[in-house]
């Protein structure tokens, strides 16, 4: 099921990742509507050390949500691993068969980026970066 078949269905989906995924040891994600504009931001607290800046910006009318922007950051410790984001970058052709989500990682985190295939405007990224996190913390 996609969770972003209804405002509601997402709620449930953010509020209860603790409960589906056992490595998660907290989290401080909020949802908050505005009119049409939804916001989902606050951390997931992961075991190790590890964990997940979230900032995302929703629309929905009377059907599925859809991503406008989205921004992630993956921490351990005071230590930024990696982050994505949906902010364009048209200029860099390596980043053209997923614009615009991509991933920054080391070295030079700010300017290396890599494709991020794996995120979408259309379905919850939250699920591949909590799996993502989990390889981490397997080491």
């Amino acid at each position: 099921m996609n969770p972003y078949q209804s405002l509601r269905d997402y709620e449930e989906f953010v509020y209860t990742l603790p409960q589906q995924f056992p490595s998660i040891v907290s989290s401080t994600l909020i949802v908050i509507r505005r009119g049409r504009m939804v916001t989902v931001s606050g951390g997931i607290v992961f075991s190790q050390g590890y964990r997940l800046v979230v900032k995302e910006r929703l629309t929905f009318d009377a059907g599925p949500l859809v991503l406008k922007r989205h921004g992630y950051e993956v921490w351990h410790g005071d230590e930024k691993v990696s982050w994505y984001d949906s902010q364009p970058h048209p200029h860099d052709p390596t980043l053209a068969a997923t614009h615009p989500h991509h991933k920054h990682i080391p070295p030079d985190i700010k300017h290396h980026r890599v494709p991020a295939p794996e995120l979408s405007f259309t379905h919850p990224n939250l699920l591949f970066l909590v799996q993502e996190i989990k390889q981490l913390l397997k080491g």
